[in-house]
């Protein structure tokens, strides 16, 4: 007979939590595992019948943990080659937050275009932001966490807030709508003109490659529709070996999976403006960042 592990049992229970606050810190799925791993260790020595609230206890110390982690790779992420991009995160908020306004709250959260201005944050503004912004926990709660008044976490999620509005797109969402415009954008990039492709493209459009040196991208970022609409024309007539294509939801959003002889290839993913053309392109093809998204 198997005996269960109550520690375990607990741990498991608010895993997903856990796992949700360290990739938003950390922006990488190994570093977020890393850190939930190291946070199960702690839960495991520690003397739980002095713990009165487990959930609390665990979201601190992966808290915790997780700002320590951020400061290790900010300094690592300096001397990156190119820019930098969040690893894909395969999301289905549906099977497990049927809400639909909590679902919202969590792909957003989760976006890439929220993570990208996420960087730009302090540890304790970014631990801050996404315990109160998706998570919903009250200040008093995070005080806790971070070992910090109520009032001075108030004051880093108003900080916080500003920057990620100043930052954020600033258009609502439509996942219906950003996967039709990405199938037009693949097929005019793939099959149709240069004008065809300029034609989906905002003025200001920006496309940000990240490769991390190991494959071909931008090393900077490109902006307006001409040198966009042109450098994606000239790669998508260059092609890679045995393509295929498939539609993911990746970070809460409808995502393009590019694969070479059934390997991952890249990730395309896009944000609309408000007349509904496209407002930001970004491309992952660190082959580190992609070996997760393997069929």
């Amino acid at each position: 007979m198997t005996v269960r592990d109550p520690a375990l049992d607990v741990f498991e229970e608010h895993r997903s939590v856990l796992t949700g606050v360290a990739y938003r810190m950390l922006g990488r799925v190994a570093d977020a595992e890393d850190v939930v791993q190291d946070a199960w260790l702690r839960w495991s020595r520690a003397d739980r019948e002095e713990v009165r609230d487990a959930r609390g206890f665990l979201v601190r110390v992966t808290t915790r943990l997780a700002i320590d982690r951020l400061r290790q790779v900010q300094s690592r992420r300096e001397t990156y080659v190119g820019q930098w991009l969040p690893e894909p995160l395969a999301t289905d908020f549906g099977a497990t937050v049927p809400d639909t306004a909590e679902r919202a709250v969590l792909a957003e959260s989760v976006s890439l275009g929220v993570l990208v201005v996420l960087e730009s944050l302090s540890p304790l503004e970014r631990a801050v932001f996404v315990l109160r912004e998706a998570f919903a926990f009250p200040y008093q709660e995070i005080a806790a966490v971070l070992d910090r008044s109520e009032a001075a976490v108030r004051q880093l999620a108003g900080r916080a807030r500003r920057h990620v509005d100043e930052g954020r797109p600033r258009f609502p969402v439509d996942a219906a709508e950003q996967r039709a415009l990405t199938e037009k954008f693949l097929a005019a990039a793939t099959g149709g003109s240069l004008e065809d492709l300029l034609a989906l493209l905002a003025p200001d459009v920006r496309l940000v490659g990240d490769s991390g040196g190991k494959s071909k991208a931008p090393l900077r970022v490109l902006q307006s529709a001409d040198k966009v609409g042109r450098f994606l024309f000239a790669v998508s007539r260059t092609g890679v070996a045995e393509p295929e294509f498939r539609f993911l939801e990746l970070n809460g959003r409808p995502a393009l999976l590019v694969l070479s002889a059934g390997r991952p290839d890249s990730v395309l993913s896009i944000e609309l403006s408000g007349d509904g053309r496209i407002a930001a392109v970004y491309i992952q093809r660190n082959p580190d960042k992609l070996a997760g998204l393997a069929p």
